[in-house]
């Protein structure tokens, strides 16, 4: 397969030089892990809880653009982006500079007890770039699980109604409540019951395992939502239906065509809230500021993290005035939720994402990915389904002749890419998807070698 890889935005190339990145190239100077970081791992394995887990267990000393550089010299592809979180890269330029003034100025004095600028300025920006004309406000919080919990406290003083509906493949956060909307359960649930009560859980709509068309798959799906909404629940119980457009730690699944707005038509038909979860899917990763625009959605309340803290942490609650001030005086907020060098960070990446023109960036990632592994569905037995939108691509490892999932091939052809110098990570309720999610910083050159590689570990299949 042959492809042009000289095109490069030219404002990536100024922000690369500018914050004086490492060099952008794949470099083994060791085995992966090497031996310095062998000698950490050896140190954290005394200090760090076992319950920690690492995907790659390298120790990093510096990163930048589309390179992480480990205590070892190894200059590794970066593919993950910290699960979404250095959308903008590790240390874009304007992200350091608005973090250094702010630490300069203040770290820290609670949005709760006096206010600052910033915090107010994340909020307005989220209520213009959030889907929808209608007036809006928001509220910050420090990570996603948080934000996500506390859309569920704002839904339940709306309504006045206790139930939420969650989906299967789900992944919501670690918390008592956001763990209980997770569908997974081990790592993430098993042995920390008893869970939180009043969350339901309906099918989700998978079109590659259904065995139906999409238009069957959707209507599937719609028909046990109703089900458990309406005929097991009461709607007038249900509070909010929470969905991610588009699942990430279930298996980077889209949904059908239509399927979100159905699903929107339903909610809004009983009275119910809708709720994103675009911690993972919004501020830029597939195309555009949020997956919901593509979906033709509207949600009642948005959630955002990941990306939004451009590599601190920072979480939001976007929504409808008059839902979010449902709740009194008080009843939102943390002692560090919002703060101002997050607020900070948040600012630099949101506009690094305009003036370096990253929505378009996304959307040329996800065509050079699609174009290196859609090629693969149907002429290597192990590859069942390539999927995703813009930066966020993913692949569904099956046993070859099959639909039954195949962790081992997903997990080899990662143990691959980690040797090679390549940082990837896998997902999905079975353990059997590779997720790619690159920095909306990383050239055209960086990710098609990176692609390369995924390339070698599948042929390598047995």
């Amino acid at each position: 397969m042959t492809m042009d890889l000289t095109e490069s935005t030219s404002s990536t190339d100024a922000a690369r030089d500018e914050a004086s990145w490492p060099t952008q190239q794949r470099l083994l100077c060791t085995p992966i892990p090497g031996p310095a970081s062998l000698a950490r791992q050896a140190h954290r394995a005394t200090s760090v809880a076992g319950g920690i887990g690492t995907v790659l267990p390298i120790f990093v000393e510096r990163a930048g653009g589309g390179i992480i550089v480990d205590v070892d010299g190894n200059h590794i592809i970066d593919l993950a982006s910290g699960i979404a979180t250095t959308t903008v890269g590790a240390s874009h330029p304007e992200v350091v500079r608005r973090v250094r003034e702010q630490v300069g100025r203040f770290t820290h004095t609670c949005f709760l007890v006096t206010e600052y600028d910033g915090y107010v300025e994340v909020c307005d920006r989220l209520n213009a770039l959030t889907p929808g004309t209608h007036a809006k406000k928001s509220a910050l919080f420090s990570t996603g699980s948080e934000a996500v919990e506390n859309a569920v406290k704002i839904a339940r003083a709306a309504t006045r109604r206790p139930a939420i509906v969650t989906f299967g493949h789900a992944y919501h956060g670690r918390t008592l409540l956001t763990m209980t909307m997770t569908a997974k359960n081990a790592p993430y649930k098993d042995g920390f019951g008893p869970f939180a009560p009043e969350v339901y859980r309906a099918p989700l709509a998978y079109p590659f395992r259904s065995g139906l068309d999409a238009a069957g798959c959707s209507a599937e799906a719609m028909a046990a939502l109703d089900d458990l909404v309406v005929k097991q629940l009461g709607a007038h119980n249900v509070a909010a239906i929470v969905v991610e457009p588009i699942q990430g730690e279930g298996g980077f699944i889209v949904p059908p065509p239509g399927h979100l707005a159905a699903i929107q038509e339903f909610a809004h038909r009983h009275g119910i809230l809708l709720v994103a979860d675009e911690v993972q899917t919004g501020i830029g990763r597939t195309g555009a500021w949020f997956a919901s625009t593509a979906e033709g959605i509207v949600p009642d309340l948005i959630v955002t993290a990941k990306g939004l803290g451009g590599g601190l942490p920072l979480a939001a609650v976007t929504g409808r005035a008059e839902l979010m001030d449902a709740v009194a005086p008080g009843g939102l907020g943390g002692t560090y939720a919002g703060n101002p060098v997050a607020c900070a960070a948040s600012l630099g990446a949101l506009d690094a994402i305009v003036n370096d023109g990253l929505l378009e960036r996304a959307q040329r990632i996800g065509e050079i990915t699609s174009a290196h592994l859609a090629p693969l569905v149907g002429t290597h037995p192990w590859v069942g389904e390539v999927r995703g939108r813009g930066a966020m691509q993913a692949l569904e490892f099956v046993r070859p002749g099959t639909l039954e999932p195949a962790p081992e091939a997903a997990a080899s052809v990662v143990a691959h890419c980690h040797r090679a110098g390549v940082l990837a990570i896998s997902c999905g309720t079975y353990g059997n998807v590779i997720r790619l999610l690159p920095p909306l910083t990383i050239s055209d050159e960086l990710l098609a070698e990176g692609l390369a590689v995924i390339l070698e570990g599948i042929r390598g299949l047995a």
